[in-house]
């Protein structure tokens, strides 16, 4: 692998392949797009020669970085990559706790001792397959996501049809107290298996948010509806009795409806990602074809307090974040499911971005209203998978910046501080995995923790940044013990 550890000015493209505008019109005319996340599809997909050629020439003439090279903006520096290692499937999400960060896997999970930034230590590899291992930490617990179908609910079973009434999914639980040797201690199915989670932590115990869709008549756990989201509670001293308390609707009246009422939006059959804000008794839910805004003073009963839907520019509402004085929330839309390349001068800046709502009102009253969308200044290349993804704030009181993964388009530093006017204050990322084919690969997460940015990088492993701005130093300060995104703190409130 190259690592130039360069800055280069990079010439904006203008125009690329004719075909990429096929690509997106496919994605529209195909109805609901399958936000499945790029694991869940080929890692590998053909492209045209027309494609290809352009591609290989962007590159040649400095429009795109190489195969494989480092840039970045003169503000970041590349510290380390720690490449793949027993676990060599595809790299999902991060959570951290002290010294530690947890990397997912669909293979299992990784825990690296980051006390050294510049040279993380590999601690733990744990197999136990399960697309896409979405994986937080509480306490001695650590919880990971199943959503794939398989013959049991152990870290030995096997790929099983979901038609089969014997098939799992769902949360595992491990006991972490000992960091290099990680306990399996229990298991929680849960309807329609768990594709991400979010904790919503209290004292005595710890409630899940499941968030998982596509309900489909042949599959004995996950009929249709599936029109809300499935809530764990598991106590902290007996974790092997966690079980599902409740299932709220979130969409009694069904949802978006999707194709043929709104082409090129998917119908909405539960929830991608659900952010909560408890120390504001708050949660932002991406849910398919629907934004959604919820109360969740009664961690079991969240209550539903504004709802939106974009069936203009929004395919899948993937993720959310709020910024620290929840007054606005940025939602991500993962247009072609994380495996397409849609950083593309066809498809536009308003598609496959970020859309900034500002919250208004107060209470019950409280209303989500656009004011804009985000989307990297950087056109990729044919053959890079490039959509928003996961991010989190940097916090620096006052003003409003979130640091974020885009796949292959790597890692953007945007400021929100005017939710009608955001800007990207910094970057980081690759060349293209290839030039011949689309290759499934960049930055799933990147998230801001105790002063550095850490990447999971689909293909290439695990990358650590630092940021050195005037406009995000002070966030240096802000020392946590610990960070799942979707949990979001209270960093100035404590």
């Amino acid at each position: 692998m190259t690592s130039l550890h360069l800055i280069r000015a990079r010439r904006r493209r203008l125009a690329v392949a004719a075909a990429t505008a096929g690509l997106f019109a496919a994605l529209l005319a195909a109805g609901p797009v399958a936000a499945a996340d790029p694991g869940d599809g080929p890692a590998r997909r053909a492209i045209s020669a027309e494609q290809a050629a352009e591609t290989a020439t962007a590159v040649k003439n400095g429009e795109i970085p190489a195969v494989d090279e480092v840039v970045h903006s003169a503000n970041i520096k590349h510290l380390t990559n720690i490449p793949k290692d027993a676990l060599t499937d595809l790299n999902s999400d991060l959570a951290f706790q002290g010294d530690y960060a947890f990397a997912g896997n669909y293979s299992g999970f990784r825990i690296f001792d980051i006390r050294n930034p510049k040279s993380p230590k590999s601690v733990a590899q744990v197999l136990c397959p399960g697309s896409q291992n979405d994986i937080t930490v509480s306490g001695d617990l650590l919880f990971l996501s199943t959503d794939s179908s398989r013959s049991d609910n152990s870290c030995a079973s096997t790929s099983q049809p979901a038609t089969e009434k014997s098939s799992w999914e769902g949360m595992k639980i491990f006991d972490i107290s000992d960091k290099r040797n990680p306990k399996y201690v229990a298991a929680v199915e849960t309807a329609c298996g768990s594709h991400t989670h979010t904790l919503v932590p209290e004292r005595k115990d710890v409630y899940i948010y499941v968030s998982s869709y596509s309900p489909n008549a042949t599959f004995p756990d996950c009929q249709p509806p599936h029109d809300g989201i499935s809530v764990i509670k598991v106590p902290r001293k007996a974790p092997q009795q966690a079980k599902v308390v409740d299932f709220p609707v979130l969409f009694p009246d069904g949802g978006n409806p999707g194709a043929p009422d709104n082409p090129g939006v998917s119908k909405t059959t539960g929830c991608h990602d659900i952010t909560v804000l408890p120390s504001k008794d708050l949660a932002a839910g991406a849910c398919m074809g629907d934004g959604i805004l919820f109360d969740i003073k009664n961690p079991e009963r969240p209550k539903v307090i504004d709802r939106v839907q974009d069936n203009v520019n929004f395919a899948f509402w993937h993720s959310a974040t709020f910024n620290q004085k929840a007054d606005k929330v940025v939602f991500t839309d993962e247009l072609g499911g994380g495996g397409a390349a849609t950083c593309n001068a066809e498809v536009g800046p308003d598609r496959g971005a970020d859309g900034i709502y500002d919250i208004t009102g107060r209470g019950d009253h409280r209303k989500l209203v656009f004011r804009s969308y985000y989307k990297i200044p950087r056109h990729q290349a044919d053959t890079e998978n490039c959509v928003a993804h996961n991010g989190s704030l940097i916090p620096v009181k006052g003003r409003d910046i979130m640091v974020q993964a885009w796949y292959q388009g790597g890692v953007s530093v945007w400021d929100f501080t005017n939710s009608a006017k955001p800007k990207e204050i910094g970057y980081f990322e690759r060349g293209p995995i290839s030039t011949e084919t689309l290759s499934v690969g960049g930055s799933w997460s990147a998230y801001y923790y105790n002063g550095y940015i850490f990447s999971n990088d689909i293909a290439k492993g695990f990358d650590v940044l630092k940021l050195d701005d005037r406009r995000t130093d002070p966030a240096k300060r802000v020392r946590m013990d610990g960070l799942n995104v979707q949990t979001q703190p209270d960093y100035f409130g404590r």
